[in-house]
C-alpha cells in the first residue's frame, strides 16, 4: 500500500508518505472486512481495470490514491465514513504538494463510494467501483467469508434491523441491470456476483 501511494503521489507532483496513519486506520480492530486485505484487493484490482481500459497515466494515480483512501475512516456510519475518508484524503494531498485539481479529483472518486453510481463517461470512477464490489463475484466460500465479516462489523445492531437494512442493500443490487459498470468486471464477476447476491438475499428472507 505504502509503494502505490507514494508511487501515486510522485506521479502528480507531490511528495508525502502516509504509510504508518495508512496501515493503523486499516488495522483497526474493529475492522472485519474493510481492512488491509480489502483495500489492498482494490488497489489490485482497480489497477487490473485501468489497464483494461487503458486510463491514461494521471487517472491511474488518481485511482490508486482514491482506492487507497476510499474505508481509510472506517466506523460503520454509512455516509459520514466516505465524507471523512475524502476529507482526510484532501487534507494529506494538500500536505504533499498534489495540485488543487488533481486533489479534487481524488475527492470525487471517493465520495462515489457513497452512492455506487459512477457518472457517465467516468471511466476511472467505473475501475474504482468495481473493485470495490470484486468481491460480491467472489467463490462461495469467500463471498459467506465477507458476508460474515461485514455483520460483525455491525455487531451492535439487532438482527431484525440488520436483516431488513442489508436485504434492501442486496436488493438494490440485484436489481442493477448489469450490476458492474465495466466490461472486464461484468466478464469477470457479473455471473457469480448474481447468484451470491440471490443466495444470501434469500437466506436473510427466510424466517
Amino acid at each position: 500500500m505504502r509503494t502505490e501511494w507514494v508511487s501515486a503521489v510522485r506521479a502528480l507532483g507531490g511528495d508525502g508518505d502516509v504509510a504508518a496513519d495508512l496501515a493503523a486506520r486499516y488495522a483497526e480492530p474493529h475492522r472485519r472486512y474493510h481492512d488491509t486485505a480489502h483495500v489492498l484487493a482494490v488497489l489490485r484490482d482497480s489497477a487490473a481495470l485501468a489497464a483494461e481500459l487503458r486510463l491514461p497515466p494521471e487517472e491511474r494515480a488518481v485511482l490508486t490514491l482514491a482506492a487507497a483512501a476510499h474505508d481509510v475512516v472506517y466506523d460503520g456510519r454509512p455516509g459520514e465514513d466516505e465524507r471523512r475518508s475524502a476529507e482526510w484524503a484532501v487534507s494529506w494531498l494538500r500536505r504533499a504538494g498534489v495540485s488543487a485539481g488533481h486533489v479534487s479529483r481524488v475527492e470525487e472518486l471517493v465520495l462515489a463510494t457513497l452512492t455506487h453510481a459512477a457518472p457517465d463517461g467516468d471511466l476511472t470512477a467505473q475501475a474504482l467501483l468495481d473493485a470495490d464490489l470484486a468481491i460480491l463475484g467472489a467463490g462461495e466460500a469467500t463471498y459467506d467469508r465477507y458476508r460474515t465479516a461485514v455483520r460483525a462489523e455491525y455487531a451492535p445492531i439487532s438482527t431484525e434491523l440488520w436483516r431488513a437494512g442489508r436485504s434492501a442493500v442486496l436488493a438494490d443490487l440485484l436489481a442493477r441491470e448489469p450490476l458492474y459498470a465495466t466490461a472486464a468486471a461484468r466478464a469477470r464477476w457479473e455471473a457469480a456476483a448474481k447468484v451470491n447476491l440471490a443466495r444470501e438475499l434469500a437466506w436473510l428472507r427466510t424466517p
